[in-house]
Order: C-alpha cells, then sequence, then structure tokens
C-alpha cells in the first residue's frame, strides 16, 4: 500500500512535503547572512507549523545562503526531550548537534566541544573559539516554553550569557514560540534582554496558492496528486488555509481512498480529530491555569515575607501563600473575622 503523503501531526521531515513559507525562510536566511547576524524567534500558534518551519530551514539553508556556506553550521534541537531539562543537558545537546555537522578530521572545531564539565562558561569559550575560527553556529531551538518550566535550572543569568554571545556576533538563534518572548518574560518575571531578540516573525496561515499546492502534494509511490480533483477541493474547503487542518483533511481523504469509504466518512473523521485536539488543547489551558492559581501564585505571595527579611524555603512559601488567597475568602463568607485576618497578614509581614 502507498504511503499516506499527508501528516496529521507531527513535524514534517520530508522536505517533498513541504510547503509555502518561502517568505519566511528567506527572511531566516537574510539575516544570518549580514556581517552582524540577527537572531529571530518564530511566533504562532500550536500546529501552525513552527517546528516544520525550522527543520526545513535545517535541511534547506544552504540553497538560500549559497555563498561562504562554510561560514556557518545549522542544527535543530527540540528543547522539550529530556536532554534539555538542565542548563548542563542543554549545552551537551547543542555540541552534539554541532559535532555531527563537523567532519571527523577537524580537530581544531571538535576540541573545544569536549571539554568536561560542559558548564557556561565551557559553552562560552566554545562559542567565541569558533568565532575566532570563522563559523557560526546557529541554533533552531523548538519548542522554548520547555524551558520555562524549569526556572530554576534556566535562569537569568543563562539567558544573559546566551545573549551576550548574540550581541558579539558568535552566535545566532532561531526559537520557535507560542507567544513573543517578551511576553514570557513578564509573566515569569525574567529580566534579561534575551527577551528582547532582533527580529520577530509572525507564522500565520498559509496564503490561497500555498493551500492548494498543499491540497495537490504527491504520492510518494506514484507520479501525479495523492488526491482526486474533488478531493483537493474538499481539502481546501475543509482545510482554510489553516496547516494542520489542510493537513488533517487531506489524511483522510486519502484513508478514505484506500479504504474505499465515501468523502463522508472522512468528513466525519476530520470533524472528530478536530474536536479531540480541541479538546487536548482546553485541558491543557486548564491544567497551567490551576498550577497557577495553586502553585504559582501561592508561592509568589508567600514569597513577600521573604522579601521583608524572613527566611522560608518553597514549601514554606506556597503554604503562607495559599493562606494569604484563601483568607479574604474566609472572610467574606463570614468564616473568618476581618480582625484575625488582618493580624495574620501584621503577623507574617513583620508590621509591629
Amino acid at each position: 500500500m502507498a504511503d499516506n503523503p499527508f501528516l496529521a501531526a507531527g513535524m514534517i521531515e520530508d522536505p517533498r512535503l513541504f510547503v509555502g513559507r518561502k517568505d519566511e525562510l528567506n527572511a531566516i536566511a537574510s539575516r544570518m547572512k549580514g556581517d552582524q547576524p540577527t537572531s529571530i524567534n518564530i511566533v504562532g500558534d500550536k500546529h501552525i507549523g513552527k517546528s516544520s518551519l525550522l527543520y526545513y530551514f535545517l535541511r534547506t539553508w544552504e540553497q538560500r545562503v549559497l555563498q561562504n556556506t562554510n561560514r556557518y553550521v545549522v542544527i535543530y534541537l527540540a528543547l522539550r526531550g529530556v536532554d534539555c531539562q538542565t542548563e548542563t543537558g542543554f549545552y551537551e545537546a547543542v555540541a552534539e548537534g554541532l559535532l555531527s555537522q563537523v567532519q571527523g578530521w577537524q580537530l581544531q572545531l571538535r576540541n573545544p566541544w569536549k571539554r568536561k564539565p560542559l558548564n557556561r562558561q565551557a559553552f562560552s569559550d566554545a562559542v567565541k573559539e569558533w568565532k575566532q575560527q570563522g563559523k557560526l553556529p546557529v541554533l533552531c531551538l523548538d519548542d522554548f516554553e520547555s524551558l520555562l518550566r524549569y526556572p530554576d535550572k534556566f535562569d537569568n543569568g543563562f539567558y544573559d550569557n546566551l545573549r551576550s554571545l548574540m550581541d558579539s556576533n558568535a552566535l545566532m538563534l532561531v526559537v520557535a514560540s507560542r507567544k513573543q518572548l517578551d511576553v514570557y518574560a513578564n509573566e515569569h518575571h525574567f529580566g534579561s534582554s534575551f527577551f528582547n531578540l532582533g527580529h520577530t516573525i509572525y507564522l500565520q496561515e498559509l496564503t490561497t496558492d500555498e493551500a492548494i499546492e498543499l491540497s495537490r502534494l504527491p504520492s510518494r509511490s506514484i507520479n501525479g496528486a495523492a488526491l482526486s480533483v474533488d478531493e483537493q477541493n474538499c481539502v481546501q474547503q475543509w482545510g482554510d488555509r489553516h496547516p494542520y487542518k489542510l493537513q488533517l483533511a487531506g489524511y483522510y481523504l486519502w484513508e478514505a481512498r484506500q479504504q474505499g469509504k465515501p468523502i463522508k466518512w472522512a468528513k466525519q473523521q476530520f470533524k472528530q480529530q478536530l474536536t479531540k485536539a480541541k479538546s487536548a488543547s482546553k485541558g491543557q489551558q486548564w491544567q497551567l491555569w490551576l498550577r497557577w492559581l495553586f502553585w504559582d501564585l501561592p508561592v509568589r505571595l508567600g514569597k513577600i515575607p521573604k522579601f521583608i527579611g524572613g527566611t522560608v524555603d518553597d514549601i514554606s512559601n506556597w503554604i503562607i501563600g495559599l493562606v494569604i488567597l484563601l483568607l479574604p475568602v474566609l472572610v467574606l463568607v463570614g468564616v473568618v473575622p476581618w480582625n484575625e485576618l488582618w493580624d495574620f497578614v501584621r503577623d507574617k509581614l513583620g508590621i509591629k
């Protein structure tokens, strides 16, 4: 049986099946070729194609840069992997990716990355040594939000170091995220200038021409489009220029043909999968909201005494903060008198 050319989920790895985004790809390449490379933040909603864009750029950047290609070493790194849950793990993953693109005999390029431990200083020194040798590491970092889950591992110092390397034209980053980086800086109280990257590209829906091109994806085993003209029209109508919806529609229309089922069946499967995706997304939003309400917010409230002079750990902060959060509610429903609330706050803040 022939392989389905449409991808209902995940990243497009076969460059023959990638469609559109020419302006975005050329924008990345143009900022990479300058005397002062400009790091870029790729911003877009879930399923809009950020991962596929970064990976396709990895596979095709030489076709866009053309001149002085020996100057660059481009890698793709998915930050959601277990290797990137610590700062050292991140540096080692970057080193592994870069060394995979360097020939074994090029010891002057390989040796800087073999220092142990590969900590912040060693990473910075390796990048600077590459600059002296005329090499620019270009890191395509996917799923940036993963780093934000470990604020104790990736602090302002980590981000400041990356920013310093970028400012000295020794490193270029292409960072994919759902929100603009400075929004995350405000949400997570980061003060590093890293979060003000030089350029932002907002990934939107495909153009009409790109959507038509996607509906005409070729079969992997035979020449010609995988879908009939009528099926291609269905893809365009159901998908409404959104990359994920277009791929999903094409996927089920192709499956329907292979299984001898009507288009009505494909449309039903398409709608069911969209509903599941929306439900999963809402579930994740609720989990994030609950974490903020019952952990992040209480911890921050609980740190008020610490700023004034107290010394408490995060568990104590959480307990105190949760009490501060719940006490006004208890007062409003008449469970706790106002004078007792004031006595508690005054005691915790050290007010006499």
